[in-house]
């Protein structure tokens, strides 16, 4: 829907009206087009130091921007497409409420990464507290067979065979079995195991083959500094492991159902988008049936059967009488395109603004002449305030 992808209708006839309104696309684009450069500024300080506690001497505040601007270098320069991911992560919020990014040191380059991850990737417990409570988190990850060998050379994976990739393993993408391209599906969980049976279970990130269920990779994703040991019955003893998170969660609207998957316009906005994409092609079709014209011809009319395609200003000559015309073709009963669903429509479409806080104000329109300029500021303000709640949750992800 936020795509305006096209698709053929069959129904009430073959290539009906289809059209789908864009409400869901504005919004995304309106939400984008404002938050981009405000988390994203063009002067490049897109990372902000801050000192906590007291700093007499402001050594702190000398080690912060230092910090800041090292950090600043490894997003804008060394993170491949950091501020690219950004841009797609503020529409694919919009759009589906809760987008992932992933940060981790990667072997296979030898260097830092944040990832976007496409949601529909990711799999979590929908009742899980927290990314940092749940239980698992799995990612679904296509690498294609050079990459795959790569890894194995460079003793990242396991040099066990997987076979050759499948085309009915690779997800619901379209593509044929003999394509030299497709890639493996491994899964990659974040998840805690006991390898060592001592009875505590660690934090693991394990990656194996789907269709084979061969494990790839297991790699612990906890340090020493996670390790919580405390003295029980003046014995050392551990308690507990702290995990390193990979993931960070940018939600939208937070979900009442879910604490993990949150609410973006295509939940929100969705079903009215969908009336009102009936109700305009149901307008459009009633406008063909009434412009086109269709019915009945009597047999007993002597006329050349088959289409008679009129021209503007033409006039036929037909060996019948008027009143044999008239008596012989009856009209499809027809009615005009509705003015209850015209009205109708006007007022989901308004709905839908106000929803999505997409005034018309807010995409260029001039209010009227004789508004005063504080009006104007004071309206654009109030509007700006469902805005300013998202902006506030994808700044505490950042942070």
């Amino acid at each position: 829907m936020a795509a305006q992808v096209m698709e053929q209708k069959t129904y009430p006839w073959d290539g009906a009206s289809n059209v789908k309104y864009p409400l869901v696309s504005v919004a995304a684009m309106q939400f984008s087009a404002r938050a981009y450069p405000t988390l994203v500024p063009s002067d490049g300080k897109v990372v902000k130091p801050v000192v906590i506690g007291k700093d007499p001497a402001g050594e702190k505040l000398k080690r912060a921007k230092r910090v800041s601007e090292y950090m600043k270098y490894q997003l804008l320069h060394e993170m491949d497409n950091w501020e690219e991911d950004m841009d797609r992560l503020l529409i694919m919020d919009a759009v589906m409420g809760t987008v992932f990014k992933k940060t981790y040191y990667d072997p296979y380059t030898e260097k830092m990464c944040s990832r976007l991850v496409d949601p529909r990737h990711v799999v979590i417990n929908y009742d899980a507290e927290s990314l940092e409570k749940a239980e698992r988190v799995s990612e679904h990850v296509f690498l294609y067979e050079r990459e795959v060998e790569e890894r194995k050379r460079m003793g990242v994976y396991l040099d066990v065979d997987l076979g050759p990739p499948t085309a009915a393993s690779f997800d619901d993408r379209e593509s044929t079995s003999d394509d030299s391209t497709i890639p493996y599906f491994l899964i990659e969980q974040h998840t805690w195991l006991d390898l060592d049976n001592d009875g505590v279970k660690e934090p693991y990130v394990v990656t194996f083959h789907k269709d084979t269920k061969k494990v790839l990779r297991i790699t612990p994703r906890y340090s020493t500094k996670g390790m919580i040991v405390r003295l029980i019955k003046e014995k050392p003893k551990l308690v507990r492991i702290e995990a390193n998170n990979f993931y960070t969660k940018y939600g939208f609207i937070p979900n009442p159902e879910s604490r993990i998957y949150d609410l973006g316009f295509g939940h929100l906005l969705g079903p009215i988008n969908e009336s009102v994409n009936t109700i305009i092609n149901q307008l459009v079709d009633a406008g063909t049936l009434a412009n086109l014209q269709a019915g009945f011809i009597g047999k007993g009319l002597r006329l050349k059967m088959g289409d008679q395609p009129m021209r503007p200003g033409e006039w036929k000559a037909v060996n019948a009488t008027g009143d044999d015309l008239k008596k012989q073709i009856v009209p499809l009963p027809a009615k005009d395109p509705s003015q209850t669903l015209f009205n109708l429509l006007g007022t989901l479409i308004t709905s839908g603004k106000e929803l999505a806080s997409v005034a018309e104000i807010f995409v260029g329109k001039m209010p009227g002449q004789n508004t005063p300029a504080t009006t104007t500021m004071a309206t654009i303000e109030q509007g700006m305030k469902v805005f300013t709640a998202i902006y506030k949750r994808i700044y505490r992800s950042l942070y």
